[in-house]
């Protein structure tokens, strides 16, 4: 099974072997990450490096801007044709899918993990898959929320934090962000 699955409805403990598992990735992550940021590389090398840090190949047709951040780094599926603009940050824990002809736009961040409410837990963690469907666009320095799926063809405007699923093609505004209108 992978660790995926296994941390799929879990609240994983602070000092539990989960945790320090998922802590040991998160610190392979970082290095190449910080490679990946600190120096000039084509786009074929882009690509290259985000399939070492993902585990994946990135499909030729997607275009990433530098930088790009992620803890985790392992749970992160891209599809074709996708366009990740400079400074987005993938909390990819609970598993991130970017479908085919995604936009997503700069300082926008993808955020899968929550930490446990209760006071004394609070260290510990929770995780829910982000999915982000087919032709969505995700404007500029938007916030989405663990568990929330953005439908085909949604528009998700500029300075939005999603905390719910999004209807396939409509536009969503605001914080949190609301239905403005649907597209077709």
């Amino acid at each position: 099974m992978s660790l995926l699955e296994r941390i799929q409805n879990q609240e994983i403990e602070l000092g539990s072997l989960l945790y320090d598992e998922i802590h040991q990735v998160k610190g392979e992550n970082e290095r190449l990450v910080v490679e990946l940021n600190t120096a000039y590389h084509t786009p074929e090398q882009v690509r290259k490096r985000l399939g070492e840090i993902t585990g994946r190949s990135i499909p030729e047709s997607t275009v990433i801007s530098l930088p790009f951040y992620t803890d985790f780094g392992k749970h992160i599926t891209i599809g074709e044709r996708v366009f990740l603009n400079q400074n987005v940050t993938f909390v990819d824990l609970g598993g991130i899918t970017i479908e085919e002809d995604v936009l997503i736009g700069p300082m926008s961040r993808i955020i899968t993990v929550n930490h446990l409410v209760d006071p004394k837990r609070r260290r510990g963690l929770e995780v829910k898959p982000v999915v982000i469907k087919k032709g969505a666009w995700i404007g500029a320095n938007v916030t989405i929320l663990p568990g929330v799926t953005v439908g085909e063809g949604a528009v998700v405007a500029a300075d939005s934090t999603v905390t719910k699923d999004v209807p396939a093609y409509t536009v969503v505004a605001g914080t949190p962000a609301r239905s403005i209108k649907k597209i077709h």
